[in-house]
């Protein structure tokens, strides 16, 4: 290429300016452009715009409405009820603590010594041999050894108590001679004070003013294409569904000398917790479920003994409730061919309400179960992916509070109030401005905080008549 000048004139010291050698290359080839289709996308994508559900509907709540447990308000920090116990017991007694001498039995064990007195009559659960107390007891101010003669009056032998390791007595009445006194002591009524604590859920759902407005391809429900409006009612859908398993499966601290929880944290007893300590379990193994008419009398057996309403609901994972849909079509009568008058009680006595709901209904030995799958049991996120629970059979029952005589349900689900102010599902905003929140105290912030509590407790009275099947 020419030069095109020089900075100085001959022999100043400043080189010449030398843009190079060849001439410019000014030409337009093809190669220098794309196509009006390359540079836009003409064509535009075709997208869906429906927001695909890949695993069905996901949420779990549900089981504690079904099964009537009612939302009542709450002004304390925990709930207290009372429950009455047994009217007669079983007194339990040890080999090791007792003697055959004088041709009677004497007895140390403290439930015997703390729970007879003289002329008490008592019979032996295994032997049926019936006996009267002769001296010891509770009756002296403190309690003494008992002493028992058979009630025939015949001398006593070795196996008219079951005691070669432990056995149980049971109490008949009393028996006094012409001319004596009445008894010097008397048995409490036994009512039973529970408490349960409240205890607080907490959730947070966080989007950033960028994300609030950006418009995305998919429908994420009622013609919204923000995509943060999904992923907010998600973090809500799993706070209600984690809510409803703290009343599931939450346990009290004991408070013992044990490892202390953070912020003083009570613990709040849950529906299996309850069911655990005082309920019905069933034990089976996961390829086993209770499958047969022997298994379910057993419980039958069980509830006649807990005084148990007429009229139960079970929840049960797939593997049961397919193996007691095998056990019904091997004879039980069914719901649409027993024909009895209370089939359905629960349901207003309609078989099509029932249908409607999901349950099938069949009664056994005088009950009437009504059977239904349970989604948190199958979830193999959540409890599908544990052998711990198979199953739930709760009384569609009331009970009635021996204090007020009000009668509710059984199962009862209990949240803060008080002068309007309500905590069984807060749900409030804060932000920097973002979707016209300003109200966190920091306008610097460019997000919106979505935020839920919930102070709730469960109750779960008679637990007793409850059964959960467990693998």
């Amino acid at each position: 290429m020419a030069n095109l000048g020089t900075r100085g004139a001959a022999g100043n010291g400043v080189p010449p300016i030398n843009i190079g050698t060849t001439a410019p290359d000014f030409r337009i080839t093809p190669e220098r452009y794309t196509t009006l289709d390359t540079l836009i996308k003409s064509n535009k994508d075709f997208v869906i715009p429906e927001l695909t559900e890949t695993y069905g509907d996901q949420g779990i709540t549900g089981f504690l409405k079904l099964t009537g447990a009612i939302t009542s308000g709450g002004t304390n920090d925990r709930v207290d009820w009372w429950e009455t116990g047994r009217r007669h017991r079983l007194l339990d007694y040890t080999a090791a603590n007792t003697t055959l001498e004088n041709n009677g039995f004497t007895i140390s064990d403290s439930d015997v010594t703390s729970n007879l007195q003289v002329n008490d009559v008592v019979m032996d659960s295994e032997t049926g041999v019936r006996f009267i107390v002769q001296a010891g007891g509770f009756a002296t101010g403190s309690a003494v050894n008992v002493v028992l003669t058979k009630l025939d009056g015949t001398n006593a032998a070795a196996a008219d108590l079951d005691a070669t390791t432990a056995g149980q007595l049971i109490i008949l009445g009393n028996m006094y001679a012409q001319g004596t006194n009445q008894p010097t002591a008397f048995t409490e009524a036994d009512i039973i004070k529970r408490q349960n604590p409240f205890m607080i859920v907490k959730g947070r759902h966080e989007v950033n003013g960028s994300q609030a407005t950006n418009i995305g391809w998919v429908d994420v429900g009622g013609g919204e294409y923000r995509w943060f409006m999904y992923a907010e009612a998600e973090s809500r859908r799993r706070f209600e569904d984690q809510r409803e398993m703290m009343m599931l499966f939450g346990e009290q601290h004991d408070g013992g000398a044990g490892i202390a929880l953070d912020n003083d944290i009570a613990g709040s007893e849950g529906y299996f917790s309850a069911i655990q300590d005082r309920g019905i379990n069933v034990l089976n193994g996961n390829s086993n479920p209770l499958d047969s008419f022997a298994e379910f009398d057993d419980i039958i057996i069980e509830l006649d003994k807990q005084g148990a309403p007429s009229e139960y609901a079970m929840y049960l994972n797939r593997r049961q409730d397919l193996a007691i849909d095998d056990m019904l079509a091997s004879g039980i009568s069914t719901g649409v061919t027993a024909g009895l008058a209370g089939q359905f009680g629960a349901f207003d006595n309609n078989p099509d309400m029932a249908v409607q709901l999901g349950f099938k209904s069949f009664t056994r030995g005088g009950y009437t179960f009504h059977k239904h799958d349970w989604k948190l049991l199958n979830d193999p996120t959540l409890l599908g992916a544990s052998n711990f629970v198979q199953g739930a059979m709760v009384p569609l029952a009331t009970v009635s509070d021996p204090k007020t005589g009000a009668k509710t349900p059984a199962l009862a689900m209990y949240y803060k109030e008080a002068n309007g102010y309500s905590r069984e599902m807060e749900h409030w905003v804060t932000g920097g401005g973002v979707l016209g929140y300003t109200n966190n105290g920091d306008l610097g912030t460019d997000q919106a905080v979505f935020h839920y509590r919930s102070e709730v407790a469960l109750c779960v009275r008679a637990a007793n008549q409850h059964v959960m099947i467990r693998g």
